[in-house]
């Protein structure tokens, strides 16, 4: 039964006897009026809470300065799908709703229904005597009849009149008309229509207070089962029972679960503004991930992760100019299972070809040509063709951009490319990718750090990074998540852009899932190979959201207005969670212990480092 709230003046129940005298010096007559007159300017709660006027037309009722009108469901179809009242639960503008269920006793509606089933069994009888062609509609509402009667007489149904009302609320008259459209124009597109309680406003007004007071009563009868779809706090579950946990389901504390490697694939995208707390949440999962067995390979362009790779033993590979870690882009795989070797040598120089584009900048067809047969040729000069054994091969075995620079040199046509690619082998860049790798990647999470890269050489090293990781890949099989922060910088650029669609287009049948984390949704959407890498994601994580960004969010993942509101208003770790064709607000949550991994509060991790040299201090 609804709960009501009654306002009482609480001086009306108190005993003459109780009252205390304002006035104790004066005589008793003159002390009443005294405090007569002063009770009567003291504001009661009723005045407090008061409106200071109110106007009533037939069709509106205002309220200060507050216009309102009030509808009421009057014919619901003859299905109602679950959550249906949803919409307008959730609309972005303020309205009441008061739903008023009156039970009704089943023995008098089964007696009821008994004589409507008789009277429409003898109209089906007295058409069909008169050689009438048979009436869906009179054989479809007997069905129906029948149907509920069982159900009663069973005990599985009950019956009820129910009242659905809703006062909308509008400044003036033109913006309370536009919304009570949009209700109408989402209620009637499910074939439920309503009316205004055209002078019935105020009783209208009073049926949607918290007051339980069905003054309006207006109902339809309704049995059970269409009366339960109208509950408006429907909440779908979204787990799957196994994997890790993601975080919990803001809409009914559920925990949320996924193996994101038992989905169509496993990639992941990650958009929020800086400091929602994307990389927190990645990085919590990167923990989770690890303790279920997935190998974890981490592009980490501002130092966020080494505390996490300290913390779990992991490699920590930071690269720089003047590093000692070297990354060869001529590395060709070592095994290729299910590849012929001609398309694997063909694979690895177009992704050199879109590399030399990065480094080079606008390149002709004609310098395309050149560079490609040079390529071949400094592949050559070590032995390698398209035929070769790759599983022979040891890191020393394969050509460097020295090789390339050479052969370059010697070509015709080519002075133009050699001139640009020398200050990558013996100008400024020259320690960086011009020698063979010297990297391995045998421990569970390996993190490249490429922070004290200058900005102009952090695409290339994001590319030549990714590179590596794809010949491991393929080289050997095993559970693997790679992430890709701040991936906003390779989509600036065609090349890089393209590479990493192919990755997360192929990564799947290698038993890996590519995580790509941007806080720039520009960048990634204008990139014309942005919105497939989001819909060759079957998860996708939406955290807190700029306002100059929100519409295009909106419009990229189809966000109602309620959602691009609560993306705007979400705290650190909540947003969206999307995973497949479902989607719910979340939060996610770490314990104690994972928090002081993960960490990137700088003021936190003080914290920590602080303890810790107390700790080997003995202190």
């Amino acid at each position: 039964m609804p709960l009501g709230i009654t306002l009482k003046d609480t001086d009306s129940t108190e005993k003459p006897s109780q009252k205390k005298s304002l006035f104790p010096l004066f005589g008793h007559k003159e002390a009443s009026a005294s405090e007569l007159l002063y009770q009567k300017g003291i504001a009661t709660i009723r005045d407090l809470i008061a409106p200071p006027a109110i106007k009533l037309t037939p069709n509106t009722m205002q309220i200060g300065e507050v216009l309102s009108r009030t509808y009421f469901v009057i014919t619901y179809p003859r299905y109602l799908s679950t959550n249906w009242f949803s919409p307008i639960i959730n609309i972005d503008f303020s309205m009441d709703i008061a739903l008023f269920v009156h039970p009704i006793d089943t023995a008098e509606i089964l007696k009821n229904l008994r004589k409507s089933s008789t009277q429409v069994q003898s109209q089906i009888h007295i058409e069909a005597e008169g050689g009438k062609v048979r009436d869906p509609v009179l054989e479809t509402a007997l069905e129906d009849i029948e149907g509920l009667r069982d159900r009663l007489q069973q005990g599985t149904e009950k019956f009820f009149r129910f009242g659905l009302y809703m006062t909308i609320y509008g400044n003036d008259e033109k913006d309370l008309n536009q919304r009570c459209q949009a209700v109408e124009a989402i209620l009637e597109a499910q074939l439920v229509y309503t009316k205004p309680a055209v002078m019935r406003m105020d009783q209208g007004f009073a049926a949607t207070r918290p007051l339980a007071n069905d003054t309006l009563d207006v109902a339809n009868n309704l049995n059970t089962e269409p009366l339960s779809t109208t509950f408006p706090f429907v909440s779908s579950d979204l787990s799957s029972n196994e994997g890790i946990l993601y975080g919990i389901n803001r809409h009914n504390n559920s925990l949320v679960l996924f193996d994101r490697f038992k989905m169509e694939n496993a990639n992941m995208v990650v958009f929020a503004k800086s400091g929602a707390g994307k990389s927190y949440t990645v990085k919590l999962e990167v923990l989770r991930a690890m303790m279920f067995g997935a190998s974890v390979i981490i592009i980490d362009p501002e130092n966020e992760y080494k505390h996490l790779c300290e913390a779990v033993g992991g490699t920590f590979l930071k690269m720089s100019l003047n590093s000692d870690i070297h990354l060869n882009p001529f590395d060709l795989p070592k095994k290729i299972d299910d590849e012929d070797s001609v398309g694997v040598f063909r694979n690895t120089i177009a992704n050199l070809i879109g590399l030399l584009h990065l480094m080079l900048g606008s390149v002709t067809p004609e310098e395309d040509s050149i560079i490609d047969r040079a390529i071949r040729e400094a592949y050559a000069i070590r032995d390698i063709t398209e035929t070769s054994d790759f599983s022979l091969l040891t890191p020393s075995s394969f050509p460097t951009m020295s090789d390339l620079y050479a052969v370059l040199q010697n070509m015709e046509g080519a002075e133009s490319l050699a001139a640009r690619l020398e200050r990558y082998t013996e100008g400024i860049f020259g320690g960086f990718l011009n020698k063979q790798t010297n990297v391995e990647t045998e421990n569970q999470l390996v993190v490249f750090n490429i922070r004290d890269l200058e900005e102009e050489l952090r695409p290339i090293a994001m590319y030549i990074i990714l590179q590596f990781i794809w010949n491991e890949i393929r080289s050997r099989l095993k559970k693997r998540i790679v992430v890709v922060d701040e991936a906003w910088v390779m989509m600036q650029h065609e090349d890089a852009a393209a590479f990493l669609f192919g990755i997360a287009k192929r990564c799947r049948k290698y038993y890996t899932g590519l995580t790509t984390i941007t806080q720039d949704i520009g960048d990634f959407a204008t990139s014309r190979y942005g919105k497939p890498i989001i819909t060759n994601s079957s998860m996708q994580f939406l955290l807190r959201q700029s306002p100059s960004s929100i519409d295009l969010v909106a419009e990229t993942f189809y966000l109602t207005d309620h959602e691009k509101f609560l993306l705007l208003e979400s705290n650190v770790g909540e947003g969206i969670f999307f995973a497949g064709s479902k989607h719910a607000a979340i939060k996610v949550i770490a314990s104690y212990s994972e928090d002081q991994i993960i960490t990137s509060d700088p003021r936190q991790l003080l914290e920590i480092e602080q303890a810790k040299q107390d700790f080997d201090s003995g202190k």
